[in-house]
């Protein structure tokens, strides 16, 4: 059973199935897929699309396992909310500060320095330090307050470059269909174990995200119907949509798309479209990287606020706006920090800890669906449950440890470091606590 006191928390619930489908595809298709198709093609050729397909496969596995727990919870902080709920305070404080931070804070972060990379190409202002740092106040400021007002708010910007990142993608695709020549898409490269496994693990990032939407689990209507075929739509979107675009990508380039590994979609554009093609799918970046920070600066801040709630954060975080029943505190302070490493950059390290840190996370949320089944739920309860009792969760379970096994030692060593940190920190403050 997941927290009886979901019903306190006082946040407005407007999110429907629409509005958390398109959530889901707004946060999962990010930058990645601007860049993915080429690296790849380098690994596999023409039979990249087998890679799509499992991991198309392996996210369904681990979306059920989501789609179960989410479910069962009428309240905001997600994947936090489920660890938290199966394993107790500690797990949950670990939970939600690997998530929080190690995962999102850190992509965040990166996602505006490559935003204000991409529009160096029409601002070269952008180049010098003060106009860079005003543009991220600017940004980071400007979807904060967006997200302070209302999460309706919030809401309608997602659905707004969700549709704005989707339409070109989709443009590109239809008429970049009509270019593809059928000899680049013979395959030349027979896929195995191997290197279906490491690009898998490539690839794989590049379906993270879709549980970040979940985080609002307080705003969500009917979470019992909403959640499952929010998560099914959403993920089945992506994955054909991911698969159209590698199958137009590879067409289109050939055996020329190891030369275009840093912008493969920006070279078929202007192959489709001539000179305005570049332009075209720049536009289409800009509007999928705000989109991306969007939906984090919307979601994110409910872990915070949900962790604060139950005592494992500064209570500040779990102050409701008066006017417009929104987390504003956790929201500032998420999207501050945000602001402060987009400004100071240099966090390369960080940024691999954050890939591992949202395996950890779907690792931990698999092993709460076990435990929660155990404990059930009250016979008048009608929530969604994955099929076939536990051998989802189990397959689920091995396809993560198998990706954790590709990481390499600096990567695995990082993530212990993270973890005995913030252990170290929980016991502090609960040394503190009975102290004062």
């Amino acid at each position: 059973m997941m927290n009886p006191d979901s019903v306190k928390e006082n946040l407005e619930r407007e999110i429907g199935v629409r509005s958390l489908t398109l959530a889901i595809i707004n946060q999962t298709i990010g930058t990645g897929i601007f860049v993915i198709p080429a690296l790849i093609a380098v690994t596999l050729g023409a039979a990249a699309v087998v890679t799509y397909i499992v991991c198309g496969i392996l996210i369904f596995l681990i979306a059920l396992c989501f789609a179960e727990l989410g479910s069962k919870t009428t309240a905001s902080g997600g994947v936090y909310e489920y660890i938290e709920t199966a394993f107790g305070p500690y797990a949950g404080f670990l939970a939600n500060n690997i998530y929080w931070f190690g995962a999102c804070v850190i992509s965040d972060a990166a996602i505006a320095n490559a935003l204000a990379d991409t529009l160096k190409y029409f601002f070269p202002s952008l180049n010098n330090d003060i106009f860079r740092i005003a543009f991220f106040i600017l940004i980071f400021g400007g979807i904060a307050l967006l997200n302070i007002r209302s999460v309706k708010n919030g809401i309608r910007f997602i659905e707004f470059t969700a549709f704005g990142k989707l339409i070109p993608l989709l443009i590109l695709v239809i008429v970049g269909a009509s270019f593809i020549s059928r000899e680049n898409l013979n395959w030349t490269i027979t896929p195995t174990v191997d290197n279906i496994g490491s690009a898998s693990l490539l690839l794989f990032f590049a379906f993270m995200g879709f549980e970040t939407p979940l985080s609002n689990g307080g705003e969500i209507k009917n979470p019992k119907r909403t959640v499952p075929l929010g998560i099914f739509l959403g993920i089945a979107c992506v994955l054909i949509i991911y698969l159209a675009i590698q199958m137009v990508t590879q067409g289109v380039l050939g055996g020329t798309i190891a030369a275009h590994q840093d912008a493969p979609l920006a070279a078929v554009a202007g192959i489709v479209f001539g000179k305005g093609g570049i332009i075209f799918i720049t536009i289409a970046t800009v509007i999928s990287m705000l989109g991306a920070l969007g939906g984090e600066i919307l979601s994110v801040p409910r872990i915070l606020f949900a962790g604060a709630r139950d005592g494992l954060m500064p209570k500040a975080l779990s102050n409701i706006h008066p006017r417009f029943n929104t987390p504003y505190i956790a929201i500032l302070f998420y999207a501050s920090l945000g602001l402060l490493f987009a400004i100071f950059g240099g966090f390369k390290q960080l940024a691999i800890i954050a890939s591992a840190s949202a395996l950890i996370i779907y690792l931990g949320a698999v092993l709460a669906t076990l435990k929660l089944r155990k404990a059930g739920s009250p016979p008048s309860e009608k929530t969604f449950k994955v099929p076939g009792g536990f051998t989802i969760p189990l397959l689920a379970m091995s396809v993560i440890v198998w990706l954790l096994s590709n990481l390499s030692e600096q990567e695995l060593l990082s993530m212990v470091i993270f973890i005995v940190t913030f252990s170290f920190i929980y016991f502090l403050m609960k040394v503190l606590k009975k102290m004062y």
